[in-house]
């Protein structure tokens, strides 16, 4: 990756992390996918454990969230840091089904992976620090889901012109197949 974070279209790049949480009743764990071309979460997953399906379930959500807008992912770039998660074979299997192309950064180098961690930052500094203290994963995972909606469709981003993501997206988006003007006699 060389430390590139910017992509001219959806879909061109896609970064991914883990945050961990202190609640209650023990750590929790959120794993996100971010479009880097308009900060948009694309998928996440909550769990109490730190296994692959954490983060092949937020892949999983992100992929599904694309291909049901249509989109062909091949040649889509996925970044992460070298975690063990995103090295595991059903995740790389699971990216190559999808036709992405693996990346990661390089060994114990949180730069690499800036833009993810940027998120995870915000993510704790916006949520985790403001409304907590935590009971355990339920209070988590629906403050999470509460997060992500307004992150997506009401956060206002400098990077974006001040808009939200979705904002961002829809104005961004390819425009549609003109349709042939009605003849009126």
């Amino acid at each position: 990756m060389k430390r590139q974070f910017t992509a001219d279209a959806r879909n061109q790049l896609w970064v991914a992390d883990i945050a961990y949480i202190r609640t209650f009743a023990g750590w929790v764990y959120a794993a996100f996918v971010i479009d880097v071309y308009s900060r948009m979460v694309v998928g996440w997953q909550v769990a109490t454990c730190l296994y692959t399906d954490l983060a092949l379930d937020a892949l999983e959500m992100a992929v599904w969230k694309r291909r049901r807008e249509g989109v062909d992912l091949a040649g889509l770039v996925h970044h992460s840091d070298r975690g063990v998660r995103y090295r595991a074979i059903r995740y790389t299997e699971r990216l190559e089904q999808a036709a992405a192309v693996a990346s990661v950064g390089s060994k114990g180098d949180s730069y690499d992976n800036a833009l993810a961690e940027a998120f995870n930052s915000l993510f704790k500094a916006e949520l985790i620090r403001n409304k907590g203290p935590w009971s355990g994963i339920n209070d988590v995972e629906i403050a999470v889901a509460e997060y992500i909606d307004w992150f997506n469709q009401r956060r206002l981003h400098g990077e974006l012109g001040h808009l939200p993501p979705a904002e961002y997206e829809a104005l961004h988006a390819s425009p549609e197949t003109p349709q042939p003007a009605l003849k009126t006699s």
